[in-house]
């Protein structure tokens, strides 16, 4: 379940392929680019290399780099993803502009976390919420920002199985997604929010909860016309039915989320849905097509394991170099007081030398002045 539930976190890039408001050329490109980030990310995928390729401005680069980044991820190609995610946060650090910085900083918390690297997420996530400390309260995007930091929290609690605290989180996020709830993408966010705290729900054994949470789920996922999250949000009824021992009902829904999700490539939501329908028919006594889905099932869970682990190994690589840089730093800082201090000691000591030389003379003087006196 665990591992079904990742692909909610990354959904939020979506959100992320507008940043401040700004326009980018070709809106029309764009906004078919993300109706099909889903349904058909190659599409998406395409749209967005062509705009690269004659884009100058550096935050149009970004919000394409977040484009491309989400469609990837749709693909269940974490590898591809995560290297347009360094490209955008690498343009970020040149502006000038926190409300960009944190944006796509929030954007590799969500990668780091879709990815299990949950310190990593962490680190990043205190990152961005200095930066959204220093925005002023009426800033534009504060407000969304703040409700994916706590949403991100909270699946990083619920993935460590600590549902009572993830659970905090998401009513929180939830809290300011309602005051912003007419913005753009705001659904398709509490729609994932929703979903996750209906498994939290269901994790306590608290099923007269869990499942209004799952028809909110369903109702934000429709009014953005997404058809993954609807599919994500059935097949969570559908554990919840499989739970109470009702599998008939269980797999009505979770054919109803497989026909939602033929066109959308995802390993992880297709993962889910075998392996809960694989799991209904050995219930229900129907082992050919037990073995038919659970075929399915571990075929899903092959590719996605295999894209995790090439993106897993890119991410060390480059939390390595990271590290090569800040320690590169150090050291010229280290460098840099080294031959301040030495520079420092000369000047003391050459002034005290001066000091000297110069109450030398003067006592040579009155000496001899002295001596003359005494002659004279």
């Amino acid at each position: 379940m665990k591992l079904v539930l990742k692909i909610f976190t990354l959904i939020f890039l979506v959100c992320l392929i507008s940043i401040n408001g700004q326009k980018i050329p070709d809106d029309s490109l764009m906004k078919t680019a993300r109706l099909q980030l889903y349904d058909n990310p190659e599409k998406a995928i395409s749209i967005g290399r062509n705009l690269l390729k004659k884009e100058k401005d550096i935050n149009k680069s970004i919000a394409i780099y977040l484009l491309l980044s989400t469609a990837n991820i749709a693909k269940r190609n974490f590898d591809e993803s995560l290297q347009y995610i360094l490209k955008a946060k690498e343009l970020a650090q040149k502006t000038n502009d926190l409300k960009t910085q944190t944006n796509v900083l929030i954007s590799a918390a969500i990668q780091y976390q879709q990815m299990e690297l949950f310190s990593k997420s962490l680190e990043v996530l205190n990152e961005a919420d200095i930066l959204l400390g220093k925005l002023p309260d009426n800033a534009s995007g504060k407000i969304f920002e703040t409700a994916r930091s706590y949403a991100i929290r909270g699946m990083i609690y619920k993935s460590q199985s600590n549902s009572e605290i993830a659970l905090e989180k998401f009513l929180i996020s939830i809290k300011n997604f309602n005051k912003i709830e007419t913005q753009k993408n705001t659904a398709a966010n509490m729609s994932i929010v929703y979903y996750n705290i209906g498994y939290c729900y269901m994790n306590l054994n608290q099923l007269e909860k869990a499942q209004p949470t799952f028809l909110e789920s369903i109702r934000y996922a429709q009014k953005d016309n997404a058809k993954s999250l609807e599919a994500f949000a059935l097949k969570g009824l559908a554990e919840m039915q499989k739970q109470k021992h009702e599998n008939k009902a269980a797999l009505s829904l979770l054919i109803q989320a497989e026909n939602l999700s033929k066109n959308t490539g995802d390993l992880v939501l297709n993962e889910g849905i075998y392996k809960e329908m694989s799991e209904n028919y050995l219930v229900m006594g129907k082992p050919q097509l037990y073995q038919t889905y659970n075929k399915k099932y571990f075929e899903m869970r092959f590719k996605r394991e295999q894209n995790e682990l090439i993106s897993i190994n890119h991410s060390i690589n480059n939390h390595n170099e990271e590290t090569s840089i800040k320690i590169g730093k150090i050291k010229d800082h280290y460098h840099y007081l080294m031959i301040s201090s030495w520079l420092l000691f000369f000047i003391i000591s050459g002034g005290i030398l001066y000091l000297i030389i110069k109450v030398k003379k003067e006592n040579r003087r009155i000496h001899k002045k002295n001596k003359n006196l005494f002659y004279s």
